[in-house]
């Protein structure tokens, strides 16, 4: 029994003495319920809206104050006129548009109703949801104080239009979600195994006696792989369309484009973790539930970016399906142009660049 207690006590001393293993006992559950309490919710918090009020009286702008001042909105902009909307939902900044009429307090006072109209954008229906039931229920508060003890209640109704997705389909953010998971994973996991792969075969010393330059290497590496991708991309393109009858509202051509473009970034990242790894077992690993979890949780596919605290959003913007995400619902829901999504481009080009150089660097031309 002492020799059993001793050998406990120095299991003990060992873990003591193990920094990483302490790290894992006790970092990574604190880390995970900080993350996970923060980023997995579905409730919507400070949600970017728009108002467009033409009375600029007292009871439209007591109604826009309370909006404002709810932790579920933050007014982002304040809109002139009816041909602002379409133009402030197709930049990506807003969720929400509430629309005053041009007498509102007037109509109160003299006819006890008045119209409050709510545009939202529905390419995320649930959201869209959500924000319409926040929004109509401050509303119901406000006409509910109005009410008092006047003999004829005041009645505030809500008029309210789904934008883009008027049938509320959850297809129509469950498909641009789904395809920015799967080309990130297929290609990271796909490639992460070739270089390491010539590893553990052995036949990396071939490829480092050829003249061959690093560059031409993981080029070379990468082609066939690019190839492969793009069959996957046209039969994501084909079942979303025909299957889940999902329509491609914008160029098509430009899709494509920036679905290859999205591919080649992916590519990158996955040749970086296979320069960087000993072993086909550690890549998969890393390829698959390292980039499977930041994708679900921070490209907005599954849970709002908004409503996360400043940090995590700051994280967000390092996840090449957040930005690939935005792109798909721009010009595949909303039929936008290069125009609205050429700064995602240009980030998702830069990622490709910055990965694709990384990997260059880290290709080891020495074994030892």
């Amino acid at each position: 029994m002492k020799q059993f207690i001793a050998f406990v006590k120095k299991e003990f001393y060992h873990i003591w003495r193990d920094k990483q293993t302490l790290l894992i006992l006790f970092g990574m559950p604190i880390a995970q319920i900080m993350i996970f309490g923060f980023a997995l919710t579905n409730e919507v918090k400070n949600a970017k809206i728009a108002i467009l009020n033409p009375s600029k009286d007292i009871a439209s702008a007591t109604l826009t104050q309370r909006i404002d001042a709810s932790r579920y909105f933050d007014v982002l902009k304040n809109l002139q006129s009816q041909s602002q909307i379409e133009a402030a939902f197709q930049e990506g900044k807003i969720k929400l548009a509430v629309i005053f009429p041009q007498d509102f307090n007037a109509s109160l006072l003299h006819n006890n109703t008045a119209t409050i109209q709510f545009i939202a954008d529905a390419s995320d229906p649930n959201i869209a949801t959500t924000l319409t039931s926040y929004a109509s229920a401050i509303v119901q508060d406000y006409q509910e104080e109005m009410k008092g003890a006047n003999t004829l209640p005041y009645t505030i109704q809500t008029d309210t239009r789904m934008l883009y997705n008027p049938q509320l389909k959850g297809a129509y953010n469950f498909v641009p979600g789904v395809m920015a998971m799967i080309l990130l994973l297929v290609c990271t996991l796909m490639t992460s195994i070739a270089i390491v792969r010539e590893k553990e075969r052995g036949t990396m010393e071939i490829l480092l006696a050829s003249p061959l330059q690093p560059i031409v290497v993981i080029l070379a590496k990468a082609i066939p792989y690019l190839v492969l991708s793009m069959v996957n991309i046209a039969s994501i393109l084909l079942l979303s369309v025909f299957v889940l009858e999902l329509p491609i509202e914008g160029s098509l051509p430009l899709l494509i484009g920036e679905s290859i473009l999205f591919t080649i970034t992916s590519l990158s990242l996955g040749l970086l973790i296979s320069s960087i790894t000993a072993s086909q077992q550690v890549a998969m690993m890393i390829s698959l539930v390292g980039m499977f979890l930041p994708t679900l949780m921070f490209s907005g596919f599954m849970f709002p970016i908004e409503s996360m605290p400043v940090p995590l959003q700051v994280i967000s913007n390092i996840v090449p399906a957040k930005w690939y995400f935005y792109i798909v619902k721009a010009v595949m829901i909303k039929g936008l142009g290069i125009g609205a999504i050429w700064k995602e481009t240009l980030i998702l080009s830069g990622m490709t660049v910055f990965l694709l150089g990384l990997s260059i660097k880290k290709y080891k031309i020495r074994l030892a």
